[in-house]
């Protein structure tokens, strides 16, 4: 089911699982970030 779908309810399950998922994503992007920036950093910075 798409949130476009008229089915689509805003329950309260929706939201802890929605929740939970976008934080989970959040914080492997900032650490994927973090390690692709210090790579970055660490090979121009190496002599």
């Amino acid at each position: 089911m798409f949130p476009f779908n008229f089915e689509w309810a805003w329950d309260v399950g929706h939201a802890i699982f929605f929740g939970g998922f976008w934080y989970a994503i959040s914080i492997m992007g900032a650490g994927m970030a973090y390690c692709i920036l210090k790579a970055a950093l660490d090979t121009m910075n190496d002599n």
